[in-house]
């Protein structure tokens, strides 16, 4: 506790995270503090030369070969996009750094790229060379002072190199065994170099259709920034491992390493050394007479508690992140003999990569489950709003209409009824839908590609570790508890107020309430009796022809106006670019240099005019 008060009083003191101001862009920051040296402009221009290199082609490919064959282009388009993203691994590879970190930010998008970039991108590793140890220890020196005034040793080697950063074990001057993370010299102006080409690249790519309604590509470049940026200020995750530290403070079975703050800064990070047992490492775990059905237990219901409770959790579980200590006993041996029991804690490092459930999020899941109780397209729409899962520019009044179309035809529908539900109905609403299912205007927020990865991570290692466990059972219990219990969100009373509200109006109004509920009542009996006269009265003004009709085309029906009118002017411009060429091949053929010249240039004009007309 001493040293979390020391620790705060540092951070009071002016020990702040670097980065970008309270309300400051991403982009606004990295251009402030990005270098100019030659050697970062170089690095600047090669990734942009890269990336204008890749769209050249899939612009040449996507825009105007498709135009002419375009089942020829579809056809080939894994094949391309595989190529595509091989390329990228190899040139993120050769720059390291940003790169590397983009390309796996890149692989948990897949709202945004193709599945067969996913795959590509999923294998690139945080795998880098390690920096000699000289550079090392300058940092050290610049950050620490001297180091032997601080440390007994610290080994040369590396126990791990990723592309931010490496560790090296050490042992305080005081005796305790640590870990020493030390930033990558000049790792932070490459961050701001690449950052800085990244969002021009992203910007270049909103110009294009083909882009722009599947993705906001400068969104995602600020949301990985600020990912980014996080990851690179050891502030911010000394204060994530203090914070996890205070949600496990009375849980035995759980441990976060301590934070050495007076041997840690912005670029160092000391922690103690809790290397143990992989959570991933069966045999080992046997050995120490370890249950491996209990640590999948455990390990679920610690993540229950992070998500579901604090609303905060590590968002990178993989096994190298996760150890198992076993605690020390009398007599090792007899848990070995009978299988296991013997007590143990799950031990969580690197809190980097952290994900939270904010009050909105939390208020948006809740309104999207009452919308979809009270088949409320309007509420639904908007919920997807609040949940930021909508794209700038997305037509809300089509995704209620398409949302509405799917709750008549699935509505009071049991899942076995659904799984059985006739394609050509679905198929139908695909076709009415199609300009939707077209420019799919949804997004995923990045809390919410952290959860589903960690969720991901975590049933994989569950299973692993007990082949009969079921961590979806334990998630369902949860949420449940989460939903009909939490008292922030307050769902009961939210449906209680829903469906009930009106009767409870009544019931609560006294005679007055009663009075007015039954008056409204018989005025629709009245208005239904009422029918057979109103519709005699309106075939009455037909036959006298006092009824005009109006018709209003529907968003799609627009849409393929639209469509048909811009083919109608391309196809006419195509005859005159043809005329063009064929008037300017008899000049030429009759020596005319000069107007065959000048019907060849604006044949050429009006071709090229043509690669620019999109449908409004």
């Amino acid at each position: 506790m001493e040293r979390e008060a020391a620790w705060e009083a540092a951070y009071e003191a002016g020990l702040a995270p670097a980065g970008p101001e309270p309300g400051e862009p991403v982009e606004a920051y990295v251009q402030r503090v990005r270098p100019r040296s030659i050697r970062r402009q170089f690095r600047f221009l090669r990734t942009l030369a890269f990336a204008f290199w890749m769209f050249g082609r899939l612009i040449f490919w996507q825009i105007y070969v498709a135009r002419w064959f375009p089942r020829w282009v579809n056809s080939r388009n894994t094949q391309r996009w595989r190529k595509y993203a091989r390329e990228f691994r190899a040139f993120a590879i050769d720059m390291g750094g940003v790169m590397i970190k983009a390309g796996q930010f890149g692989s948990t998008r897949a709202d945004v790229l193709p599945e067969e970039v996913i795959a590509e991108l999923a294998s690139l590793q945080d795998e880098v060379p390690t920096v000699p140890f000289r550079q090392i220890a300058a940092v050290l020196r610049q950050e620490l002072g001297e180091t032997a005034a601080r440390f007994r040793y610290i080994d040369k080697e590396p126990i791990a190199a990723a592309s931010l950063g490496q560790v090296h074990s050490a042992q305080l001057i005081t005796g305790e065994k640590v870990v020493v993370k030390v930033q990558r010299p000049g790792i932070r102006e490459i961050v701001y170099t690449d950052m800085a080409a990244l969002f021009i690249v992203a910007k270049v790519a909103m110009r294009f259709s083909f882009v722009r309604r599947r993705a906001d590509a400068v969104g995602l470049v600020e949301e990985f920034g600020r990912v980014l940026l996080e990851e690179v200020s050891y502030v911010q995750e000394a204060r994530h491992a203090r914070r996890f530290r205070r949600m496990f403070v009375d849980d035995p079975g759980v441990h976060v390493p301590i934070v050495y703050t007076d041997h840690s800064t912005d670029v160092v990070l000391t922690l103690e050394d809790v290397t143990s047992l992989k959570i991933t490492d069966h045999e080992a775990l046997a050995a120490a007479g370890i249950d491996r059905r209990a640590v999948a237990q455990r390990l679920m219901d610690t993540y229950m508690q992070q998500i579901f409770e604090d609303r905060f959790f590590h968002a990178d579980p993989h096994p190298g992140n996760v150890f198992v200590r076993p605690l020390p006993v009398t007599d090792a041996q007899r848990y070995v003999d009978q299988g296991g029991g013997r007590p143990f804690e799950l031990i969580f490092i690197d809190f980097g990569m952290i994900g939270s459930l904010t009050p909105q999020i939390v208020q948006g899941l809740i309104n999207t489950l009452t919308a979809v109780l009270s088949r409320d397209a309007r509420r639904l729409v908007r919920s997807y709003q609040e949940l930021d899962f909508l794209l700038p520019g997305a037509d809300l009044k089509r995704l209620e209409e398409a949302t509405k179309a799917v709750f008549d035809q699935v509505w009071g529908l049991s899942m076995s009824e659904m799984a059985t539900m006739d394609f050509a109905v679905m198929a139908d609403i695909g076709i009415e839908f199609n300009d939707l299912l077209f420019d799919m205007p949804f997004r995923l927020p990045q809390d919410f590609i952290y959860l589903a990865r960690t969720v991901s991570i975590l049933t994989g290692i569950a299973t692993q570790l007990d082949p009969a466990f079921n961590p979806w059972s334990t998630i369902q219990t949860n949420m449940q508890r989460f939903i009909l219990t939490d008292r922030e969100v307050d769902l009961a009373g939210q449906l209680r107020q829903q469906f009930l509200g009106p009767l409870e109006e009544v019931l609560e109004g006294g005679p007055e309430a009663f009075a007015a509920a039954l008056q409204q009542f018989f005025q629709q009996i009245v208005y239904r009796l009422q029918a057979p006269e109103r519709i005699e009265k309106m075939l009455d003004n037909i036959m006298k022809g006092e009824v005009a009709v109006e018709t209003k085309l529907s968003n799609q029906q627009r849409r393929l106006m639209e469509r048909i009118e811009l083919q109608g002017k391309r196809t006419s411009r195509t005859m005159l670019v043809g005329s063009l060429i064929i008037a300017g091949t008899l000049f030429y053929t009759n020596n005319d240099q000069n107007l065959a010249l000048g019907a060849y240039g604006l044949a050429a004009t009006l071709y090229v005019s043509g690669w620019f007309m999109r449908p409004g």
